[in-house]
This record gives C-alpha cells, sequence and structure tokens, in this order.
C-alpha cells in the first residue's frame, strides 16, 4: 500500500511540473486587427448606407429605419451581439423627447447598439459613437449624406468587426466596448444626449469617448493632401486621453494631426457640435474626430461617390488603435482638467 501511495506521489508531482499556466493575454499590438478594415468593404457599405434606399435617414424615418437594420445584419453577420442588459440591438429614443426643447414634430427613434465584453474588466466600458441620421429630403431632393455621418457610420461597422476577430483569435478587449450609432443629432445631439441620461450601463462606468462624425472628404485647408484629420476635445478633459491619440497616431496610422479646431476660441465651436459633447458634459475624457466641411456639408452633393475611401480608412484605423489602447492599458484614462 505504501508503495502504492509513493508511486501516485510521484507521478502526480511530475504532472504538476509538466502543467504549464496559460499565458497571460498579450494585447499590446493591434497591427494586424487595424489592417481588417478595408477601403473595399467600406465603400461596400457606404453606399447601401448612403444610398436613395434610405430616404436620407432623417430621424425616426423609414429610410433612417431601413439603414439600421443594415447595420444590424451586419453586426449579426459578424456575431457581434447587442449589450448586456439590453432586450435587442434598439436603445428606443421617443418623440416626446426629441420635440421636448423645440417641437419639430419627429417621430419616435432610436439609438442602435452593439457591443463586445471585456476578458478582464467588463464592468468598464469604451464608447465609440457615430450618428446615423441625416437630413432627409428636402423639396423632392434626397440629401444622402455620405460624409455627414455615413463615413462615421461604416467606420463604426468596420472597427467592430476588427475587435470581434481580435476576440475570436484570444485578443478580445480587456474593458468592454459599446458601438454606439446615435439618432437626432441633426436635430441637436439629441440621442446621444438620450443615452447619456438613460445609460444602459452606470455612465460612471464609460472611461471615453471616440466619436467620428465626418472622416470622408478633405476641406479647403487641406486641398492638396488627405493625409490628415482633426482632432477636437481629447486634451479638454484628459492628458492622458491626448497622449494616447498622438502616439498611437504616430506608432501606426501617421496622419497629420490638426489641432486647430481643438482651440476654446474657435468660432466654430466644434467641440460643442458632436455627439461626444454628450459624453464630455458628465466628465468622460471624448476625442472626435473631423475632416471639417466642404461644399456639400449638409447639401445634396454628399454622395459616395465623392468620398476619398483611402483617407476614410486610415481614419477608422485610427480610431481603432486609440480604442484599442483604451481598452487594454493598464488604467482608464485619467481626469485631470476641469469639467467646462
Amino acid at each position: 500500500m505504501k508503495k502504492i501511495l509513493v508511486l501516485l506521489l510521484i507521478a502526480s508531482a511530475f504532472s504538476c511540473k509538466n502543467v504549464q499556466l496559460a499565458a497571460p493575454q498579450d494585447n499590446s499590438e493591434p497591427a494586424k486587427y487595424m489592417n481588417i478594415i478595408s477601403e473595399e468593404n467600406l465603400k461596400k457599405m457606404l453606399y447601401i448606407v448612403a444610398s436613395d434606399e434610405m430616404e436620407g435617414r432623417e430621424t425616426g424615418s423609414k429610410g433612417q429605419k431601413k439603414a439600421g437594420l443594415y447595420m444590424i445584419e451586419q453586426y449579426k453577420n459578424n456575431g457581434i451581439p447587442f449589450p448586456k442588459g439590453a432586450k435587442d440591438y434598439y436603445q428606443a429614443v421617443p418623440a416626446a423627447f426629441l420635440n421636448a426643447r423645440r417641437n419639430e414634430n419627429l417621430p419616435d427613434s432610436e439609438n442602435i447598439w452593439a457591443y463586445i465584453e471585456g476578458s478582464e474588466k467588463p464592468n468598464e466600458v469604451l464608447v465609440i459613437s457615430a450618428h446615423y441620421d441625416h437630413v432627409g429630403i428636402k423639396k423632392g431632393e434626397i440629401y444622402n449624406g455620405a460624409d455627414d455621418d455615413g463615413s462615421g457610420t461604416v467606420a463604426l461597422l468596420e472597427i467592430a468587426k476588427a475587435f470581434a476577430k481580435a476576440k475570436k483569435d484570444g485578443h478580445g478587449p480587456k474593458r468592454s466596448i459599446l458601438f454606439l450609432h446615435v439618432t437626432g443629432e441633426e436635430h441637436g445631439l439629441h440621442g446621444s444626449r438620450y443615452y447619456s441620461e438613460n445609460p444602459l450601463f452606470p455612465i460612471a462606468n464609460a472611461i471615453a469617448d471616440i466619436n467620428i462624425d465626418m472622416i470622408g472628404r478633405r476641406d479647403v485647408e487641406h486641398a492638396n493632401t488627405n493625409n490628415y484629420v482633426y482632432v477636437i476635445g481629447a486634451d479638454r478633459l484628459s492628458s492622458d486621453l491626448h497622449n494616447i491619440t498622438v502616439a498611437q497616431n504616430e506608432r501606426y496610422v501617421k496622419l497629420d494631426l490638426d489641432f486647430k479646431f481643438n482651440d476654446p476660441a474657435d468660432p466654430n465651436h466644434f467641440y460643442e457640435r458632436s455627439d461626444h459633447y454628450n459624453f464630455a458634459k458628465h466628465g468622460i475624457p471624448a476625442v472626435f474626430l473631423f475632416n471639417g466641411v466642404h461644399e456639400d456639408y449638409h447639401q445634396k452633393g454628399d454622395e459616395p461617390e465623392k468620398i476619398e475611401y483611402d483617407a476614410l480608412t486610415k481614419r477608422a484605423k485610427l480610431a481603432f488603435v486609440i480604442a484599442w489602447e483604451l481598452a487594454n492599458r493598464e488604467s482608464r484614462p485619467v481626469v485631470d482638467k476641469p469639467i467646462k
């Protein structure tokens, strides 16, 4: 009996010696997944999202709802679920809320959300946002809003696909990511305001917002190149977020970062004019990526054939690598500036 016990102990020790502990997940290198973001896919999706079939995606319209169904189909095809705690991909935004500040007779509408749960800090949530509404039909003419904000809409879909592939390969984000397509931006940032006031996850758990609104064209200030993007707001609340944005761009994408519109004295006040602002008002660090206005801004000529898909792709990749760092770094970005 003693002999058997000794043999069992030796076998057990030998077995334990040969058991290797699972290596810690290394999420430091996003380049492989960044390159999943494809010019071809962005173009294919944008020609659908900004087609006449979507009737200009006016808030609450049949065309906007049709665009929303297409977006949800992409999330389902890529195996990306709606968030935990939600019953589907929609956050209903009631007409009463949309019309409370100035009654424009808007019907009920919806934010659309998708979600990848974090592997280590699932309760901390990075939000990546873009509005999917536009201005609809005016005098019988469809305003398709390919740049505003079809470009941001398809960028979110492609960024989500890249994160989903990383997760499938065992490199999913350590923090959770909420992909948030908001409605009612053109009427006063209503959808993002609704989410910030009725969040699915506690707003204090949101570590940052990356907002993408118009990243497919160039403005007159950059007539000779599209290798740039305006960066707005990153340093307004958090030095960390600014430093991450600059470092990730320098390491992976190498766009020219233009901070012109980040000046608080800028008369355009772009910082207050897109959906990130409704997160910043709650003390959530936010960065807004933007190509500036052009001759087709809010005009019928904002069509998919005028998009510069190489620029759209590079800017989407920048958003992705910023998100990768925020989702995987040791600590959330520190808020070290006062809320204004």
